[in-house]
């Protein structure tokens, strides 16, 4: 990796298709953080958090999964966008991450068959006997659709700048992309193209429900989660080729590593998406991205912005101290409950956070 340093780029303006410029190439990741209450409404922690991160200079802050259906819950304490009882504390995030200069997303998200939450009964494309899950009627499909679109427009009620399509991390959108878990014959399912048009509905249902200038973006996997890289290589170009969609965030969980399917070793997995065309719409990497050599890296590798996570966590105002420090890195794992909260980090998201292996001292 280059040692040269320069941040001219990761501090420069980015701008999408639609909605308002974008002060650097620094996006707040989409993090669970279980800080919302039962109802789905937010939390002062949870406010707190997110916009801590705008104050410390992100560009673009993203929620975490807010669940877009009652029945669509992935886990405890999720911010909900279901029900129009949530618009007023989503008003009040949008407007805080706002006046500290941050463009806004909110991510929508159903669980499908994948769920930290016992005892509910699930749904997918198809059933699933290690979960006990059902598939959904053709009817449910077009209505989880138009759950969808309908938080969408909640979101640009509240004054949101746009919202994410969390398409990865195997929940729905990812399941029916799967050919391992939607095994459907019916336009939902068989071929690549239909096994997407559950994506593409919700994608165009958005675009057509909400202002013209609000930002939608993507969010996906490319492995694992029972995905194919080939087919979802391919549902990148579309895409960016469809016109709707306005950026692209890929979760790769390290920017650096190689493919595991064997047909594309021997480069990054990053460069199978840097290469393809695609016109008028950003393109974003999450994965490992600690310091300023990586997100320049990343940069200089083909991609318009970095999407940060881990080291979000740790720094609240990572990109403030890449600025002032061109050599920064974020600090090394285990640390400290005391050291958390400092960064906004509420009791129910450490809690969370033990379970990540080696997170907390």
């Amino acid at each position: 990796m280059n040692d040269k340093h320069n941040d001219d780029k990761l501090f420069s303006p980015l701008e999408l298709k639609r909605g308002p410029q974008i002060r650097n190439r620094f996006v707040f990741a989409p993090m669970t953080n279980t800080l919302s209450f039962t109802d789905g409404t937010l939390s002062e922690e949870e406010f707190n958090w997110l916009t801590m991160r705008a104050k410390g200079l992100f560009g673009l802050v993203t929620t975490c999964a807010s669940h877009i259906s009652a029945t669509g819950k992935a886990f405890a304490g999720q911010l909900g966008c279901f029900d129009d009882q949530h618009i007023p504390s989503l008003e009040r995030l949008a407007s805080g991450l706002k006046s500290h200069g941050a463009v806004s997303s909110l991510q929508l998200q159903h669980r499908g068959i994948r769920s930290l939450i016992k005892g509910d009964d699930l749904v997918g494309p198809s059933a699933d006997a290690e979960t006990g899950a059902r598939a959904l009627r053709d009817s449910e499909i077009e209505t989880i659709i138009e759950e969808f679109a309908t938080a969408a427009h909640r979101a640009d009620l509240a004054g949101f700048d746009g919202v994410q399509i969390h398409g990865g991390h195997g929940y729905l959108i990812a399941q029916f992309l799967s050919p391992e878990l939607n095994r459907r014959t019916d336009r939902w399912g068989g071929s690549p193209k239909n096994r997407a048009r559950f994506l593409f509905e919700i994608l165009h249902r958005i675009r057509a429900m909400c202002r013209e200038d609000f930002q939608i973006g993507v969010r996906i996997s490319t492995e694992r989660f029972g995905l194919l890289l080939g087919d979802m290589i391919n549902l990148a170009a579309q895409l960016f080729l469809d016109g709707d969609m306005d950026y692209l965030d890929l979760s790769l969980w390290e920017i650096t590593k190689e493919p595991e399917d064997s047909t594309y070793k021997g480069r990054t997995l990053m460069s199978l998406f840097t290469e393809l065309d695609r016109g008028n719409c950003a393109l974003g990497v999450a994965g490992g991205i600690m310091s300023a050599a990586r997100a320049e890296w990343a940069l200089s590798e083909g991609v318009d912005y970095v999407t940060i996570g881990k080291a979000g966590i740790l720094a609240h105002d990572f990109p403030q101290r890449i600025k002032n420090d061109p050599f920064y890195l974020s600090p090394y794992l285990p640390i400290s409950e005391e050291d958390l909260r400092k960064e906004g980090v509420g009791d129910a998201f450490i809690d969370y956070l033990r379970g990540q292996r080696n997170f907390i001292k």
